[in-house]
């Protein structure tokens, strides 16, 4: 009976979390769209840190518990599921040509903030220092991004930077962020319900998993790096799904790429500051693994500027290959 209730808990936990992810990321972006900021940078930042708001949730939530391997595997598995399966399928479905900046500065952002985050755990544990190390990297990328849109203001295009090769986006529909519709006070209010609703789904979703592992013999590292990793990403993949579907594939791929620079440097440093703590020895496979996907998705987007399909494969493969193991180990 435990196990059945956990269960539910576990399935409404997530439900909260991609319901308020996208009552978050909806009304964030709209606000941003609004105020002429360009498809990629708002896919890296307001999108990005909106769809990572249940990883922020969930881990905080661990750590202030004391389960330090459910905060840190969160991280580190959400961060292959956004590279493996999300990218993945952004490039399954709709293979694009990647920007420039996206190379220079966000591919290489990701691949260094993994490397840092490797660095940080390969003593087994995350202290508080270290912790407000990750954090103050995470302001210096923010201030970088900053400078970005200051730049991009004054030469006065709102336009998105496109990623299909040259072709236009096509024009949003009125409802999906128009800047002639939007109302501040709504999409206001619909981000702050987004914001409780991932808040509440976040402990729903720990206290149901970390259940679920007690009762079946499953490690809370196992749990986090697979199950609430997956729960808490689901945003991840819904939104850039949407996106794809509406021809923003600059909002794709910079969600993906922002949300893992925010994992790595952002939640995992709130995680140390909070709580500083030791992980489980499995984090040695999550963090190579991670390593390796990270290298791959980074050197396919920088060597042939576009991902193609069968390229969205393998990076599904790999990511999906990762949590076979974790389960089987």
């Amino acid at each position: 009976m435990v196990l059945v209730v956990d269960a539910v808990l576990l399935a409404v936990g997530v439900l909260a979390l991609w319901i308020g992810a996208r009552l978050l990321v909806t009304g964030a972006s709209r606000l941003a769209g609004a105020a002429g900021v360009s498809a990629l940078v708002v896919g890296l930042t307001v999108v990005a840190f909106g769809t990572s708001a249940p990883e922020i949730a969930v881990s905080v939530e661990a750590a202030f518990a004391g389960r330090g391997d459910v905060s840190v595997g969160n991280v580190v598995g959400s961060n292959l599921f956004n590279l493996g399966v999300v990218l993945g399928l952004i490039g399954v479905l709709s293979p694009f040509r990647v920007t420039e900046t996206l190379v220079r500065r966000d591919a290489l952002a990701m691949a260094a903030a993994t490397a840092v985050a490797t660095v940080v755990l390969l003593n087994g544990a995350v202290s508080r220092l270290e912790g407000a190390l990750l954090l103050a990297l995470l302001g210096g990328y923010l201030g970088a991004l900053g400078v970005a849109i200051r730049a991009g203001t004054r030469a006065g295009g709102s336009r998105p930077e496109p990623t299909d090769g040259g072709a236009t986006p096509p024009p949003l529909a009125p409802d999906e962020g128009d800047p002639r519709e939007i109302r501040p006070a709504l999409e206001g209010g619909r981000a702050l319900a987004g914001l409780l609703l991932v808040i509440g789904g976040g402990r729903v979703l720990i206290d149901s998993a970390v259940g679920l592992a007690l009762a079946v013999g499953i490690s809370e590292w196992t749990v986090g790096a697979t199950i609430v990793a997956t729960g808490t990403s689901l945003p991840e993949l819904v939104t850039s799904v949407v996106a794809i579907r509406r021809g923003d594939v600059g909002i794709a791929a910079g969600n993906v790429v922002g949300s893992n620079v925010f994992n790595a440097l952002g939640v995992l440093g709130l995680v140390a500051v909070v709580r500083p703590t030791t992980v489980d020895p499995a984090v040695f496979l999550g963090i190579g693994w991670l390593c390796v996907l990270t290298a791959f998705a980074t050197a396919v987007l920088a060597t042939g500027r576009r991902l193609t399909r069968l390229e969205g494969i393998a990076l599904v493969a790999l990511g999906v290959s990762y949590w076979v193991v974790s389960v089987a180990l």
